[in-house]
């Protein structure tokens, strides 16, 4: 069997890509973007890069840096047509599916392609706010239907998602809902008591659908003495963030420890971290299956979470096994969950025995192998 993936190049994708190692079939990837080097991680997979440029003449990197409005020019001559190139891949290999991760940057540049290959076996998979933003996000709903049109395999990471694709347009075959990584590690090793934990961790995106700035407000409004035993980690944080941080006051008195968003962590210490975390948090407007709090609720820690078009509620249970902030952009609500789930021990007790198994039943990264290769050979038969 011939998979030809077409996707970004995105730490979820090559998280999905390799649950597929060793079962025998023949996996390329079409990296949308051209951008950078082949990705060790993936090394198995034929990786279609290197496609972008007729040309690499000399001093291109200095025109780009120094001339961007001559480079730019340049560019329109020198670059191939993203469609064109699909094309041809597609002569090339001859797959038995096209597998297609993510619509706007993905899915669009090649639909006019597969739409001229109605009988090639078409999959999308839906991640974060694809679905559910699409309009904030710029696409038209013309254009939406038209995509879901001609998608013959739908996978959401929420249940939510596939609600609204066949309000749009969807009604061929859906797959399920899966988390878009193929599933979570879960490092049970790192998983520590709730009397040993000592960490607080935010996920610090600010880009538009990501709101950690109201989290670090939120913060603010509350006395001091709930965070001077306890150090706080933001991660993936935005330089709105970190600038917010280190010019307040009130969090110069504290423990902080600011990843950049792009600075590398490794996964596993990314786990490690959330494994003596008494708390997750993360807000958003907009989100997916909220894939870094899930994460953190394998390894014990106690989520509040936003809860856009209800998706989180499909994993958390208000006042159960986390909080659900119901206006991301609301202080004094997010301010209330903070401090009711630092000073409930025994809710969060209850609730790290729940999650690390409602996680591990769910969204263990084994179990769910053997079902992500059965989805292909579903669809070939």
């Amino acid at each position: 069997m011939k998979i030809l993936m077409v996707a970004i190049p995105n730490h979820h994708f090559f998280q999905w890509v390799n649950q597929l190692k060793e079962s025998g079939y023949e996996v390329y990837w079409f990296d949308v973007t051209d951008g950078g080097n082949k990705v060790d991680r993936i090394d198995w997979v034929r990786q279609i890069k290197g496609w972008k440029l007729k040309y690499n003449y000399p001093l291109r990197h200095f025109f780009k840096n120094k001339f961007p409005q001559i480079y730019k020019g340049i560019q329109k001559y020198n670059e191939r047509k993203i469609a064109a190139v699909f094309e041809k891949v597609l002569k090339e290999i001859q797959p038995d599916m096209v597998h297609c991760f993510e619509m706007r940057l993905a899915g669009f540049p090649i639909l006019e392609i597969m739409e001229r290959r109605p009988n090639l076996k078409f999959i999308y998979s839906s991640w974060g706010s694809d679905i559910y933003f699409f309009k904030e996000l710029g696409v038209q709903e013309e254009q939406f239907s038209r995509f879901l049109t001609r998608v013959d395999y739908l996978i959401t990471d929420c249940k939510r998602d596939y609600e609204i694709a066949k309000q749009n347009g969807f009604k061929n075959i859906f797959l399920g809902a899966y988390i878009g990584n193929g599933g979570l590690t879960i490092e049970e090793k790192y998983i520590q008591a709730i009397n040993e934990r000592n960490v607080f961790i935010i996920k610090g995106y600010e880009d538009g659908v990501g709101k950690a700035l109201k989290v670090i407000e939120a913060i603010e409004l509350l006395p001091l003495q709930l965070f001077t035993n306890l150090q706080i980690i933001i991660y993936s944080a935005d330089i709105s963030v970190q600038e917010k941080v280190e010019n307040s006051s009130f969090f110069k008195l504290l423990k902080v420890k600011i990843y950049i968003r792009g600075q590398f962590i490794a996964n596993a210490d990314l786990l490690e971290i959330m494994g003596k975390s008494k708390i997750h948090i993360a807000n958003s407007i907009s989100d997916g299956l909220p894939t870094s709090s899930v994460e953190a609720m394998g390894m014990g820690a106690f989520p509040i979470q936003s809860n856009p078009g209800k998706v989180s509620e499909e994993v958390i249970t208000h006042g159960v096994n986390g909080f659900l902030i119901e206006n991301p952009l609301d202080t004094a609500e997010i301010a209330n969950w903070i401090e009711k789930a630092i000073l409930n021990q025994e809710l969060r007790i209850n609730a790290q025995k729940y999650n690390v198994d409602f996680v591990n039943k769910n969204y263990n990264r084994e179990y769910l192998k053997t079902e992500i290769v059965q989805l292909y050979k579903g669809i070939l038969s």
